[in-house]
């Protein structure tokens, strides 16, 4: 869940990325608020990054890990 939640706080940097995060998951600001912290809201997140290779990658670099990494992430909250 960690790794998500840094993929988020990374999504959110740029608020380009930011709108198009809202524009594609449905998810309100408010939605996104409230919901950091569930794994429903952080698989999103994930799938969304995933959905973008170029920013999959970004991220991955920026976080210190590897793409693989966000993507296994996503298919563990998927399953929590």
């Amino acid at each position: 869940m960690a790794l998500a939640l840094q993929a988020l706080v990374w999504t959110l940097q740029s608020p380009a990325r930011a709108e198009r995060l809202l524009a594609l998951t449905g998810l309100s600001v408010e939605e996104l608020r409230g919901g950091a912290g569930e794994p429903g809201v952080l698989a999103a997140i994930l799938s969304f990054l995933e959905g973008h290779e170029a920013d999959l990658i970004d991220c991955a670099e920026a976080l210190g890990t590897r793409p693989e990494s966000l993507v296994a992430a996503r298919r563990l909250l998927e399953t929590a």
